[in-house]
């Protein structure tokens, strides 16, 4: 496919944006643990691990997504705007509810994965619409690994230097991005 292409262009903004949408959730949790305190060390090991998993839940859903399309066709379209909508709306109800998330030791193994895994699980969902929709795999994996990871870097950093009002507002305006996604796509 030609570099120049409008196409492609087309894709790389659409899953840059998706990928930041995505990165807040690292944003903004990593900004929580980061004003209780945190190493340098630490943020390598949770920003690397969590690039990780944003580069296999969003692969995992893919593989899934596209499993599903070759079983419903032009149907599965249809689902995957739809589970962008719902995970979108999740996403802006979750962080008005403003509800206190639960601590736990990031320096333990487990403390680590349940990070990992909680500001990536919204990978998947993603995942599974982008594989109905056939999108570039390398292209989505790579660039939401690179958001995954960085965002965390930033909000673990910028956690001691700012207040707990970027968190709330950063989840919401994920949601919303994949909220107009899930309505471009039913469109």
């Amino acid at each position: 496919m030609d570099l120049a292409s409008p196409l492609l262009w087309g894709q790389f903004i659409s899953i840059g944006l998706m990928a930041l949408a995505l990165g807040l959730d690292a944003l903004s949790l990593g900004l929580g643990i980061g004003m209780r305190g945190i190493r340098k060390l630490d943020i390598a090991k949770i920003s690397s691990i969590t690039a990780l998993f944003h580069i296999l839940m969003p692969l995992a859903g893919m593989w899934t997504g596209s499993y599903i399309s070759a079983l419903l066709g032009k149907v599965a379209t249809i689902c995957g705007g739809v589970l962008l909508l719902l995970l979108g709306a999740h996403m802006v109800y979750s962080s008005l509810r403003a509800e206190e998330s639960p601590t736990y030791n990031h320096r333990s193994f487990w403390g680590l994965m349940l990070f990992s895994l909680s500001v990536s699980i919204d990978s998947f969902s993603v995942g599974v619409s982008l594989g109905m929709f056939a999108g570039d795999v390398l292209m989505t994996v790579l660039m939401f690994g690179m958001a995954g990871g960085l965002m965390s870097v930033v909000g673990l950093a910028l956690g001691r230097r700012v207040g707990e009002w970027v968190g709330e507002y950063g989840e919401a305006l994920g949601g919303v991005i994949l909220f107009a996604f899930g309505i471009r796509f039913l469109l």
